[in-house]
């Protein structure tokens, strides 16, 4: 117990840093979960609930896979997360503390497990897997059990390490330094400050891909050693995210890295910091949890030990999965990033018209948020925060790979005259409705985040579409031979072409 005690205050931390994570992605799913996945969405739930098994992807939205609960879930997920983040959740009870914690858990796997295509990002398992380790942590003067604190430590070593290995086994760039070359304009959604990090020198670049594998394959290590190692290993991970925090737009994938970095670290050496900041946290006077929730613990412990199994071995597998589950309680996953690396930055840009004959040339573009498009918009401004627009982020890129029902329901709902779903994310519509729909891949030239603009400075197009038939949507067909014909183009124009 002694050596439990002196992590209360990094439990604390972790839990109203955990609480604050979770309050960003209820308020991302209340404003965009109903316009990609609601009953006249994108790719709606009621659809893939009769296609998938419940089984398969447990939810609550299975039973009830209307608008309405969408909505009231995502509220009642903020007004918990509210609970937590305040530490009113710690004033009752260890048992209704915990039947908090949970709540949050099974509201949001709800939602990512039927969020399809918008909820396939590692932030998502992250959020789920250190969520469910948060229920037994215990709360409030409750001294902090270290064995779910531990977890959280493997946790972080499975992110941070995942990914540094996923880089040295997949692009040569990472290999030989120069990925950063490319990586501030080719990311998914840059921020206002992603153009200053590509201008700088050479030589800061290729150090930062150095300290990126210093940071991701040597430190996490750290993180099982004793203190004061421990809470070094921890500075220095918080360090590298702020730097990514900085440098471009993740979604909430960086701040919960930091988070998760929190448990490393000595209370005693919190405290410290805590008193020359003058904020107003006191360490109470801790007493043993319950024998029932000691068992709790033990449980689930034993529970993570038996799923950690596959992730360990996918670690050291020469065909590293990255950000995958192999349970759909998400409960212990794999983790990675960027094992690729683009050199060159394509969009696809998504027109619509007014005139169903598509005679009067009077096409225009939708202006999804936080994604580059018009060069005299600030699409990176859209991104200033730990919130990433996820339908911005699969139209840019991940529609090419993942999307081909995507551009179907896109066709369907122009051909129909329901323009919603993603036409409601835009920024502008189409005056009248939209009764057709094309779309073109443009290239970038160079680096397009200007200092005026900080958007698209210049694009070209690498190829355009023709209707197919009048309200319908067009094909990517022309494409110009100097675009390089890359994979990406070539994946976008198979599936456009379906």
């Amino acid at each position: 117990m002694p050596e439990a005690a002196n992590y209360w205050l990094s439990r604390f931390l972790f839990q109203r840093g955990l609480a604050l994570v979770y309050l960003i992605a209820y308020l991302v799913a209340l404003n965009q979960f109903r316009p990609l996945l609601g009953e006249h969405g994108l790719l709606p739930v009621p659809n893939f609930a009769n296609q998938v098994p419940f089984i398969d992807s447990p939810s609550v939205f299975y039973l009830f896979p209307k608008d309405t609960v969408f909505a009231a879930a995502a509220w009642g997920g903020i007004a918990l997360s509210l609970l937590a983040l305040t530490g009113l959740s710690g004033r009752f009870s260890l048992g209704i503390s915990m039947a908090i914690w949970a709540a949050l858990w099974a509201i949001y796997i709800s939602f990512a497990n039927v969020g399809q295509i918008f909820y396939g990002y590692g932030w998502e398992t992250m959020l789920l897997e250190a969520g469910f380790c948060a229920i037994f942590l215990g709360e409030g003067a409750t001294a902090p059990n270290m064995i779910p604190l531990w977890i959280l430590r493997w946790m972080e070593f499975r992110v941070m390490f995942g990914a540094g290995l996923i880089k040295l086994r997949g692009d040569s760039c990472w290999r030989d330094l120069t990925c950063l070359d490319y990586h501030y304009e080719t990311q998914p959604i840059p921020n206002p400050l992603s153009w200053y990090f590509h201008a700088l020198p050479k030589w800061a670049l290729h150090g930062g891909v150095a300290f990126n594998h210093f940071i991701e394959i040597v430190v996490p290590f750290g993180y099982f050693l004793p203190q004061p190692f421990a809470s070094i290993a921890g500075a220095l991970t918080i360090l590298f995210q702020l730097l990514l925090m900085l440098s471009g737009n993740l979604s909430f994938l960086n701040l919960l890295t930091v988070v998760l970095a929190i448990p490393m670290f000595d209370g005693r050496l919190l405290a410290k910091w805590i008193s020359h900041l003058s904020l107003p946290v006191q360490v109470p006077t801790v007493h043993e949890a319950g024998r029932w929730h000691k068992f709790a613990v033990l449980g689930y412990a034993a529970v993570v030990v038996l799923l950690s199994i596959r992730p360990a071995i996918n670690l050291v597998s020469s065909r590293q999965l990255m950000n995958a589950s192999f349970e759909p309680l998400h409960l212990v996953n794999t983790y990675g990033a960027f094992g690729s690396i683009g050199r060159t930055r394509y969009e696809i840009i998504v027109e619509g018209s007014g005139d169903p004959a598509m005679l009067d040339g009077s096409w225009r573009t939708y202006e999804f948020k936080g994604k580059p498009g018009d060069p005299m918009r600030n699409a990176a401004a859209d991104c200033a925060i730990p919130v990433a627009p996820r339908l911005a982020d699969v139209v840019r890129g991940y529609v090419a790979v993942y999307g081909g029902a995507l551009v179907r329901e896109l066709r369907g709902q122009v051909a129909a005259r329901r323009p919603r779903g993603a036409f409601t994310a835009a920024r502008e519509s189409v005056p009248g409705g939209a009764a057709a729909l094309r779309t073109c891949a443009a290239v970038s030239l160079s680096l397009q985040y200007g200092r005026g603009t900080r958007a698209i400075r210049r694009m070209v197009a690498a190829g355009i579409g023709r209707p197919v038939v009048p309200g319908g949507f067009t094909g990517l067909a022309g494409l110009s031979p100097d675009s390089g014909r890359s994979g990406l183009v070539s994946r976008i124009r198979s599936i456009a072409e379906e």
